[in-house]
């Protein structure tokens, strides 16, 4: 039989992969893909998201904000994600953060909003999808401040932080998922992370359409692709390449527990 395997973030209502949404998820399907996660990051694209969840039974939805879109949903909160997360096919929190690289909205909203989304993982069950870059000592922060308020399951997406990020999330009770960024052959300090990191909180993404591992780097990235991520994982941290696709897909269902009955767990 073969093993389970998750892309636990990819975009299915983005360019590149909303033209041929059957297709992309036929070849995931092909690619021994049994479920993917397709992450919102407005508001706009909820309704969306949720409908191409309902076109397929292996993919699932999130409803959430992406750091870069704060400053554009100013009455955006808790009670509206929790709303939101209500319909049966949304499985997460998400994505929310910070992103300091480009600041594309005002930090202190971006601070603002990502604590709201916390407040509606807590309020849900539901685990929150975390995006930070370059915004490492506040997401901890706000992480291990909300933690202290009552315990909520999160995911650090598509990880590209350092070990100290890695420990602090780990300690907390997080999850860290990797993505196709892993391959790259300048990512040498990603891959001793990704080989420290404990088998039961390890994930795997594409964050298709971007990020395509090697040997796609430069082309459109799909929900496929994530197995050749993890088969790059498996080696890098020198176990079966079956046994890391079905450990990393439990790891999804045990966090994403809203999936289980659809995906026969």
């Amino acid at each position: 039989m073969a093993a389970m395997l998750i892309d636990s973030h990819c975009h299915l209502n983005y360019p590149g992969l909303v033209e041929d949404e059957a297709g992309v998820v036929a070849r995931a399907r092909a690619a021994g893909v049994t479920a993917m996660i397709s992450i919102s990051t407005r508001a706009a694209e909820w309704a969306d998201v949720i409908a191409g969840a309902e076109r397929h039974p292996d993919v699932f939805a999130t409803v959430g904000i992406h750091p870069h879109e704060a400053d554009q949903h100013p009455d955006t909160d808790t009670d509206r994600l929790v709303a939101a997360a209500a319909h049966p096919r949304v499985v997460g929190i998400g994505e929310t953060g910070l992103d300091y690289h480009y600041d594309r909205s005002d930090r202190a909203r971006q601070r603002e909003l990502f604590r709201a989304h916390v407040a509606a993982a807590r309020a849900t069950g539901l685990p929150l999808v975390v995006h930070t870059r370059d915004a490492e000592a506040d997401t901890v922060a706000i992480l291990e401040e909300e933690t202290g308020k009552g315990a909520f399951p999160f995911l650090l997406h598509c990880f590209t932080g350092s070990a100290w990020l890695a420990g602090r999330a780990l300690a907390l009770g997080g999850c860290i998922s990797l993505s196709g960024i892993v391959t790259f052959r300048s990512a040498s300090a990603l891959q001793d992370v990704a080989r420290a990191l404990p088998a039961d909180r390890l994930l795997v993404e594409t964050d298709a359409p971007f990020l395509a591992p090697v040997p796609f780097r430069g082309k459109v990235c799909e929900p496929a692709h994530v197995a050749t991520t993890a088969t790059f994982l498996a080696g890098l941290r020198g176990e079966d390449p079956s046994r890391l696709m079905e450990g990393t897909a439990r790891n999804t269902l045990s966090l994403f527990r809203k999936m289980g009955a659809s995906c026969g767990s």
